[in-house]
């Protein structure tokens, strides 16, 4: 089985870091090895990219997506392609359509910058499924709350979060042939059930 890139993506509070935990599980109990990254980071570099890009100082919008894919560049390059090429699947909590969220949706910056510095950075690699956890912006910031100091991401306006939160039901409808949109608002346990029903069904299609 050749490797397959899986990214989880979703806005603030839609609980991320505990369902990349039960995906990795899922395919540590099949046997099939899996790399776990994030965006921004995944390297040495892209970790101290993402520094700036959280806890830095308030940056020009295109420096700032500039950066995200100056990460990403170094991501691809020295993980996510090796790992692939080898067969290990590669979880990754983000990947580019966060760009197209955040900097697209929530920045207001040109689709068409973006798309240019992903075929620029990516060539031809694109996740094989997305899993999207959508939950209304309201409810994803009361939960992010919990985490203590927020970052420069999440200290940003609702009406912010609400076009994010547009721009990846826009990418969802438009990509539908790999996105998988969860209901985040539900029990823990459901929303759980239908991450194993999508993976389910993704394993099957791979043989």
């Amino acid at each position: 089985m050749t490797g397959q890139l899986i990214t989880l993506e979703g806005g603030e509070g839609v609980g991320k870091t505990t369902n990349l935990a039960f995906i990795e599980r899922y395919f540590d109990d099949r046997g099939i090895p899996l790399l776990k990254t994030r965006e921004p980071g995944g390297t040495p570099l892209g970790e101290n990219i993402r520094e700036l890009l959280l806890q830095g100082d308030a940056m020009d919008l295109k420096a700032e997506l500039l950066l995200v894919f100056a990460a990403r560049a170094q991501h691809v390059a020295a993980v996510i392609r090796p790992a692939l090429s080898v067969g290990t699947w590669v979880l990754s909590d983000r990947f580019t359509d966060a760009s197209y969220a955040y900097q697209g949706g929530g920045r207001g910056l040109s689709l068409e910058m973006i798309e240019t510095l992903e075929r620029w950075v990516q060539d031809m690699l694109q996740p094989d499924l997305t899993l999207l956890l959508d939950l209304p912006v309201e409810t994803g910031m009361a939960r992010a709350k919990d985490r203590g100091r927020p970052d420069r991401f999440e200290s940003e306006q609702l009406d912010f979060f609400e076009r994010v939160r547009a721009a990846y039901v826009g990418r969802a409808k438009a990509y539908p042939q790999r996105f998988r949109r969860i209901d985040a608002s539900q029990a823990l346990e459901t929303v759980q059930a239908q991450i194993k029903s999508h993976l389910d069904a993704f394993l099957e299609r791979q043989g």
